[in-house]
């Protein structure tokens, strides 16, 4: 069996006496501890061995126990601090917690009651971790398409307008593809709705390996969906719009019993230097796009065009209208 990874804690206190008793009280509970005899050290001891909590005395050389306080609390990853002082001031203690302590042992203590603290700070810990990761679920959850794995519209608006601002800073473009799939009704006709959920769940695989890293897909709804591709002119969305094409219409599903393939008609917009767009202005033009690759066969790609919608621009061979 695997042995499970001892917790971490960093002891500060300038008393060699003082932190080796703590050290090895806390080395006795099964953690792995380091000692740190001034703010200087501690900061360093920090950075080196990554605690999950600090023991952190008042009074310290080189950075008092609360100036090291806030100078770690200036840092993006959180540590427990847990003040270990003699000073009983009552504003000494308020001016600790306020600062960012998450608790104040006054001494002398009890070994019985630090190891108690030490360990309700680590159960409180591991609840907030879950917590965090709970959250973080639920999140993806609520971004993310059941079916097929991308995300879905709720929040896709936001993440376009954000390519968009970037890139009006940068002097770049985004582009906006939409696809859908040819006469996809007669898979429910021919078929039914649950072979139809996994013709879908295939086609959102083949999107999410077309797609680099920098770029996000969406399943728009039914059998629609959305592509953004960052840094992209009409040229390279063009070339991204036929391959997905050429892959969607080599794809045959099956699922043990039944086989399906389709093909795809795709629609591309792209934002102009400096053009003030909205997110759904430009997905209002792929769909335009989309549109008139419908109109003109199905099974190509279209470029908006400002004045016209022109068909094709990128024409697959010996295509049959359906």
């Amino acid at each position: 069996m695997e042995e499970k990874t001892k917790r971490r804690i960093l002891v500060a206190d300038d008393d060699p006496e003082n932190s080796s008793l703590v050290a090895e009280m806390l080395r006795a509970e099964g953690f792995e501890v380091a000692v740190a005899n001034d703010g200087i050290q501690a900061l360093a001891k920090i950075e080196e061995t990554k605690p999950e909590l600090v023991l952190l005395d008042y009074n310290m050389p080189n950075y008092s126990g609360l100036e090291t306080l806030h100078k770690l609390r200036k840092n993006q990853n959180y540590v427990a601090v847990i003040f270990v002082s003699g000073t009983d001031d009552e504003r000494v203690v308020v001016d600790c917690l306020q600062s960012g302590a998450d608790d104040y042992v006054r001494k002398p203590f009890g070994p019985g009651e630090l190891v108690a603290r030490v360990h309700v700070r680590f159960r409180n810990k591991d609840t907030n971790d879950e917590l965090s990761r709970a959250t973080e679920k639920l999140r993806e959850l609520a971004e993310h398409d059941d079916l097929t794995g991308l995300f879905n519209m709720r929040s896709m608006y936001a993440k376009i307008d954000r390519e968009l601002k970037r890139a009006r800073r940068y002097r770049r473009r985004v582009a906006v593809v939409m696809m859908d799939l040819d006469h996809f009704k007669s898979v429910n006709d021919e078929f039914d709705h649950l072979f139809g959920s996994f013709v879908l769940k295939e086609i959102g695989q083949i999107v999410a390996k077309q797609i680099r890293d920098t770029d996000f897909a969406a399943r728009y709804g039914g059998d629609e969906f959305l592509m953004v591709l960052t840094e992209t002119d009409e040229k390279g969305a063009a070339a991204f719009g036929e391959r997905l094409r050429a892959n969607v219409e080599k794809h045959v599903s099956y699922d043990g019993r039944n086989r399906f393939s389709r093909t795809a008609s795709l629609g591309v917009a792209v934002s102009r230097e400096n053009e003030e767009v909205e997110a759904k202005e430009l997905v209002r033009r792929a769909d335009q796009a989309l549109y008139k690759a419908k109109e003109a066969g199905r099974n190509r790609v279209v470029i908006y065009e400002p004045a016209a919608v022109e068909t094709p621009t990128v024409p697959a061979a010996k295509r049959k209208a359906k």
